[in-house]
């Protein structure tokens, strides 16, 4: 991590612990946002690489005077869109909902993220990631009254997402059938194990072939880098093929399924992560962007294996219904 990282990391973590903190409480909170939190961070590095967004930057949610906070509720976001030709820019607030499948607004939080919007003129959408990874962005008018609170469940943050037609995210489904396969060749036996009647075998090899196959098992030699992280995104079934000469990898989608860009890039960044890591370091990321460099362009990789017939569909996902702030965008 840069220096100057690091000293962002540490002054934000003093800013939400107060300055009088001790070393062990400082390191703890420092630890803790650059593993995973804020979550605002997510967000804007999957909103920065899907392509249509100009500009994403964090609210400074210190209000003040202190009666503010009565009336007025700063969101995390501010963000800038390409929508029709122009530069469209949102509030965002940014929310998870762990193990539940619904968002819960009190009509006091509603009313103060309403009134800040209409302060400045601009249309408040919330960014949710809900239990299984999956990211929506709605309108704020999406919630409705239930008994006390105002709710959201996730078929309709689905129905009403905006990340699409926004941000540029979209939707794909890897063939079944569609996988690579590496073929090793046998050079030396190394060693011979044998243990309750099986025997495990140790041997030098070398990598004399590697390829792909479509779901119409069509075996495809050529296929670009960008293309083949599709691979990494999925989870492949891996079996394994021994001859007398060879060893050969197959790892293949067993099922046609569908996935969000954005939920591949968290995919990909994981797997190409140096160690092993049950998160991204998205605050890293968005301090640096080298991860994703390789990375950009990807809709062109798999419209290049839509071509190849690897991925079945390409989907461009559409809300149900456009919200106001969008509608005079399309007269």
């Amino acid at each position: 991590m840069e220096s100057e990282e690091i000293e962002r990391l540490v002054h934000e973590a003093l800013e939400q612990i107060g300055w009088d903190a001790d070393a062990e409480q400082v390191a703890k909170r420092v630890k803790r946002l650059h593993y995973g939190l804020p979550r605002e961070d997510e967000f804007s590095v999957i909103c920065g690489w899907l392509g249509k967004c100009q500009l994403i930057h964090k609210l400074d949610q210190h209000q003040f005077p202190e009666q503010s906070k009565s009336h007025y509720q700063v969101p995390d976001l501010l963000a800038v869109f390409k929508y029709k030709e122009k530069d469209l820019p949102v509030l965002v607030e940014v929310k998870t909902s762990g193990k539940k499948n619904k968002l819960s607004f009190t009509p006091e939080y509603k009313e103060k993220l309403t009134n800040y919007a209409e302060l400045l003129g601009l249309p408040m959408l919330i960014a949710w990631k809900n239990r299984w990874d999956v990211w929506s962005l709605v309108s704020l008018d999406e919630f409705k009254l239930a008994k006390k609170n105002y709710n959201l469940d996730f078929e309709s943050a689905l129905k009403s997402s905006l990340l699409g037609i926004l941000a540029g995210d979209f939707a794909y489904t890897l063939a079944a059938n569609s996988g690579v396969h590496i073929s090793c060749k046998k050079e030396d036996l190394v060693s011979t194990v044998k243990s309750e009647n099986v025997e495990s075998q140790y041997w030098n090899v070398i990598i004399d072939d590697v390829y792909f196959t479509n779901r119409l098992s069509e075996r495809i030699e050529s296929l670009s880098p960008l293309a083949q992280k599709i691979f990494p995104s999925w989870d492949l079934d891996e079996s394994e093929e021994v001859t007398d000469t060879h060893i050969i990898i197959h790892c293949v989608a067993d099922e046609t399924s569908m996935l969000f860009a954005h939920m591949a890039l968290t995919r990909i960044l994981k797997f190409e992560s140096p160690v092993e890591e049950t998160s991204v370091h998205w605050r890293s990321i968005l301090a640096t962007n080298n991860s994703l460099a390789r990375l950009e362009n990807f809709r062109e990789g798999i419209m290049e294996n839509l071509r190849k017939k690897i991925v079945y569909h390409v989907l461009e996902p559409q809300p149900q219904n456009l919200p106001s702030f969008l509608e005079k965008y399309n007269n």
